[in-house]
């Protein structure tokens, strides 16, 4: 077969699957997650668009602490943390009881920030055993995964990429791969058709689940499920801001939607940001009017909270996150 080739320019590094590319463009030496200015240079996230999130991350957690019978020592773990923003906000926003008794492990791969709260634990893995809640927010769809594409004969093939972007298509999806794609998302035989095979993924979650006595594990991300996925795929670039070219040269993320449904593990279930938000307390209610007249200042402030509230519970933006929910040996917290 010819091979299919985009993009262009000279060569500069041999072919390599999207995985190997993007496994290095992100974390390897100089990769995107390493860089100075953090995730938060480059793209919004919840936590980012108010400290609500992290207080309703923190009510969560009181909730499993209930869960877990209060028990002497309660884990807090925050998947993928950035700069640390999530796992200070929510240990800021927890009763001080609770605080006490909270060990607050943040698990990046980037070195730990200067300034950060030294009751924050900085570690490249999560603690094993831990007893509590574990919360990855937007670190599924960094976990990089191979992408196939369907070629003119309708065989699905592994998509090949330069760290230039270029692509050309490669051998047939084959093995665990090929078994993945048949149950999770199937292509037609359809020339250009892609898919993301999210196998690494599902394999990420459950090695993270796996770290947990008993607690909550709760994944948020940007997803799809069976009977939403894309035709073409999602794989995408984020750079200052902005939605850019999916290339693998460290210079921006690269990110592709999760197939929550496929990585979800028996007791595990599904909904949306703004369902799990507002049983979590935020609602983005309007203040009432005639506190405008009896206490400004708060009416004030309550407005610009139910802004918040509202964007992150938005329909067609951050409310449309899919969140999996997955108990460990409690009950769930999160009954909606």
């Amino acid at each position: 077969m010819t091979a299919v080739t985009r993009g262009g320019g000279p060569e500069r590094r041999g072919w390599r699957g999207w995985r190997a590319a993007a496994q290095e463009a992100l974390y390897g030496p100089g990769g995107f997650y390493r860089r100075a200015e953090g995730p938060a240079g480059h793209f919004r996230t919840s936590v980012h668009a108010s400290p609500l999130f992290a207080g309703a991350v923190a009510e969560l957690l009181c909730r499993v602490d209930e869960a877990l019978g209060r028990p002497a020592k309660l884990d807090f773990v925050d998947m993928a943390a950035g700069r640390g923003e999530l796992a200070a906000g929510v240990l800021a926003a927890l009763p001080a009881d609770v605080a006490a008794r909270t060990r607050v492990c943040a698990v990046e791969v980037a070195v730990r920030p200067a300034g950060l709260d030294h009751r924050i634990e900085w570690r490249a893995e999560p603690p094993r055993g831990a007893t509590g809640l574990l919360f990855a927010n937007e670190w599924l769809d960094n976990v990089p995964v191979e992408v196939a594409e369907v070629d003119s004969a309708g065989v699905a093939r592994l998509v090949m990429v330069r760290d230039d972007g270029a692509e050309r298509l490669g051998e047939p999806v084959d093995g665990a791969q090929a078994r993945w794609l048949a149950r999770w998302w199937p292509l037609p035989g359809e020339p250009g058709l892609r898919a993301e095979i999210g196998l690494p993924r599902d394999e990420a979650w459950a090695s993270a689940v796996a770290t947990l006595d008993r607690g909550l594990a709760v994944a948020v991300d940007y997803a799809h499920t069976a009977d939403t996925r894309p035709p073409f795929g999602t794989l995408t670039g984020f750079r200052e801001g902005r939605e850019t070219a999916a290339v693998p040269d460290g210079s921006r993320d690269i990110t592709a939607h999760v197939a929550l449904d496929a990585c979800a593990l028996p007791g595990g279930r599904l909904l949306p940001q703004r369902e799990a938000l507002r049983a979590l307390g935020v609602t983005g209610a309007r203040p009432p009017l005639t506190l405008a007249s009896t206490d400004p200042a708060a009416y004030v402030r309550a407005l610009s909270s139910a802004g918040e509230a509202a964007e992150l519970t938005a329909a067609g933006g951050l409310g449309d996150f899919g969140w999996l929910v997955q108990p460990v040996g409690i009950e769930d917290p999160l009954q909606v």
